[in-house]
């Protein structure tokens, strides 16, 4: 890494001048030997057809601009990585294969990118989108019973009870369909019209009615 000027305070201010000039110098011929081992391994980098990224080791933040600039001079693309200053470091790519975010996102994560987990994990995305896609679609569902409440209850009632029932109910079209045991009145309508006409000739004579069978 690229050294970090000394102080000079021990020096008188002509030696101080001179020896910060010096170091000046040596910082700033370090920078141009760095910058030219960058180009150098940037250069292998695009004429090698079987990379497409590639990762330094971690750098300080002059060294880490430096090859950033390298890298945009030669038309590809860089990002830095990594939580702590010291720690950080370069990764650059061909532009043809410039990462997606989520391969961005588990670089940030300090995670190894498995470009087949990742197209996986993309499926099931879209399966789960799709099928919730296709439930809003269809509206909610209507849950039907397993079984009819005959079955469930024919243990209690009996299968053949329940039929018997449903075979003693006839139409009735006006009331809907009850049991012929149950009809209050089993008289013809003639025999009903002679009692209606029996019981006014006697309310209009005044003698009781016999009753009838």
């Amino acid at each position: 890494m690229l050294p970090v000027l000394a102080s000079c305070c021990h020096f008188s201010p002509p030696e101080q001048a001179a020896r910060l000039k010096k170091l000046q110098e040596q910082e700033k011929q370090q920078k141009v030997e760095f910058r030219k081992r960058m180009e150098k391994e940037v250069s292998d980098f695009i004429q090698d057809s079987g990379q497409v990224k590639k990762k330094f080791q971690p750098m300080n933040k002059i060294e880490r601009s430096i090859l950033h600039d390298v890298v945009e001079v030669a038309g590809l693309t860089s990002f830095s990585f990594g939580e702590d200053d010291d720690c950080r470091y370069v990764m650059i790519f061909k532009k043809e294969f410039a990462p997606s975010d989520e391969e961005l996102d588990s670089y940030r994560r300090g995670e190894e990118w498995d470009p087949q987990k990742a197209e996986e994990k993309r499926k099931l995305k879209e399966l789960a989108q799709r099928q919730e896609e296709e439930a809003a679609q269809q509206g909610p569902v209507v849950v039907s019973p397993a079984s009819d409440y005959k079955d469930k209850y024919s243990h209690l009632i009996g299968k053949g009870a329940a039929k018997d029932a449903a075979h003693m109910l006839q139409a009735n079209k006006t009331y809907g369909c009850v049991p012929v045991a149950n009809k209050r009145d089993t008289r013809s309508i003639e025999e009903a019209m002679n009692e209606i006409r029996a019981k006014k000739r006697l309310r209009q004579s005044g003698e009781e009615l016999p009753p009838m069978s």
